[in-house]
C-alpha cells in the first residue's frame, strides 16, 4: 500500500492515518468537516488536498448510521482500488451497500477493537491499535486483493487481525463492548444526585466499572442505534439476574432462617459465576489470565514518583507485569499497586523496601 483516502478524521480515522504516515504511505484526509480534516493533517495524519487519481485503499471512518451512504458515495467515484470501513457495526451496512446494488468485490468491513473515552482529531494517537484485535468480515465476494489491503493496514498498526463473520461479530461486540457501556453509564447515573458525602467515598472499584460512562453519548447513540437488538437481548439477560439478585438480597433481611439461607445462595451463585465469567477474560498479550502477585506502595503525588519505581524495579530484574493507581481521598498520595509474577513479588518487596519506599501489605 502505498496511498490511502481516510474519509472521517475522528478518533479512529485519524489514528489509523497517523500510523500509515509512520509506515511510509501517502495519506489524504476528508471529513464533511473541511475544519476537522485540517486538524487531523496539522497533527501529521496526511494532507487535506485531495488525491489526483484512485488511491490503494479508502478507509470510511464515519458513524455506523452514514457508513453506507459513506462508502457508496466513495465507490461511484471510484477513489480507490480497495474500500474498507471501521464502523463498530459490520451487518447492517454490508446489507445496505447490497440493498443499494453495489459491487462489493472492492469492499470488506472491519472493526478495530480499540478506542478512548475521548473522540475528534486531537484525541488521536498513532498507537492506538497497537497489540489490539482489529476484526475483518471478508463474504465470498471478496477480492482477495482487498483482504490483502486490509491485512496490511492492520500490519501498519500493529493491530492483531481477526476474520469472522458479520452478524457474529455484532453478537459479540454486543457482549464485550455496547452492554458492558450501557450497565456502565446506569452504575455512573446513580451517582448523579447522591449526597456529595457518599460520592466523596468512590474508591478505585467504582472508577473502573464507570471509566467508559465517560465517553460521547452522541457517538454511543450512533452506535446503539446500529445494534441495537443484540443488546437488547443481553440486557434481558442481565435484567433476569438483577431480579434474581433483589429477591435473594430481600431473603436475607428476612428473620426466617431458611430464607435468609436461600438469600445467601443465590448471592453466592450469582458472585460464583461472575467468577468463572472474569476468568475468561484475556490476559497481557491476547494469553490466558494468569495469577500474579500485588505489591502495594504508598507514593506522594510528586512528580516522577512512578518513574522512580519503575526504575527500582528494573535495577531489581523484576518486569511489571501490570500497574494500577488508587488515589487516596483528599490527600496528596495515592497506592500504587504493581502485579508482577508470583516468585518475583519477595525480591521486588525487598528491593523497594531498601530503597525506603512503604509498602502496604
Amino acid at each position: 500500500m502505498r496511498t490511502a483516502l481516510v474519509i472521517g478524521t475522528g478518533l479512529i480515522g485519524t489514528s489509523a492515518a497517523l500510523a500509515l504516515v509512520r509506515r511510509g504511505v501517502t495519506v489524504h484526509l476528508a471529513d464533511h468537516d473541511p475544519e476537522q480534516a485540517r486538524t487531523a493533517a496539522a497533527l501529521g495524519a496526511g494532507t487535506d488536498e485531495a488525491p489526483e487519481g484512485p488511491v490503494d485503499l479508502a478507509i470510511v471512518a464515519a458513524p455506523p448510521a452514514h457508513v453506507a451512504r459513506v462508502l457508496a458515495d466513495a465507490m461511484r467515484r471510484g477513489v480507490a482500488r480497495g474500500y474498507l470501513d471501521v464502523a463498530s457495526v459490520k451487518g447492517g451496512p454490508r446489507r445496505e451497500l447490497e440493498a443499494l446494488g453495489l459491487d462489493l468485490t472492492a469492499y470488506i468491513g472491519s472493526h478495530p477493537m480499540s478506542g478512548r473515552e475521548k473522540s475528534g482529531p486531537l484525541a488521536a494517537t498513532g498507537d492506538l491499535f497497537e497489540g489490539r484485535p482489529w476484526v475483518l468480515t471478508p463474504t465470498r465476494d471478496t477480492d482477495t486483493e482487498v483482504l490483502n489491503l486490509a491485512l496490511e493496514l492492520v500490519s501498519h498498526c500493529r493491530a492483531v487481525p481477526v476474520v469472522m463473520d458479520a452478524d457474529a461479530h455484532d453478537r459479540a461486540v454486543a457482549l464485550v463492548s455496547h452492554m458492558p457501556h450501557l450497565v456502565s453509564s446506569m452504575v455512573a447515573a446513580r451517582l448523579e444526585h447522591a449526597e456529595e458525602a457518599a460520592v466523596r467515598l468512590c474508591g478505585q472499584g467504582i472508577r473502573d466499572v464507570t471509566r467508559i460512562a465517560a465517553s460521547d453519548p452522541r457517538m454511543w447513540i450512533d452506535i446503539l442505534s446500529a445494534n441495537p437488538g443484540p443488546v437488547a437481548d443481553l440486557l434481558s439477560d442481565v435484567a433476569a439476574d438483577l431480579d434474581e439478585t433483589v429477591r435473594a438480597l430481600r431473603a436475607l433481611q428476612s428473620s426466617d432462617e431458611d430464607k435468609r439461607s436461600e438469600g445467601s445462595a443465590g448471592i453466592e451463585d450469582v458472585l460464583r459465576r461472575g467468577n468463572a465469567g472474569q476468568v475468561r477474560v484475556p490476559g497481557k498479550h491476547g494469553s490466558a489470565p494468569r495469577a500474579y502477585e500485588t505489591v502495594v506502595v504508598l507514593i506522594d503525588d510528586q512528580p516522577g514518583q512512578l518513574a522512580r519505581i519503575f526504575a527500582d524495579a528494573g535495577r531489581a530484574g523484576v518486569n511489571i507485569e501490570d500497574v494500577r493507581i488508587e488515589h487516596a481521598t483528599g490527600q496528596q498520595a495515592g497506592l500504587v499497586q504493581l502485579s508482577v509474577e508470583p516468585k518475583a513479588a519477595g525480591a521486588l518487596t525487598a528491593a523497594l523496601r531498601e530503597r525506603g519506599w512503604a509498602l502496604r501489605q
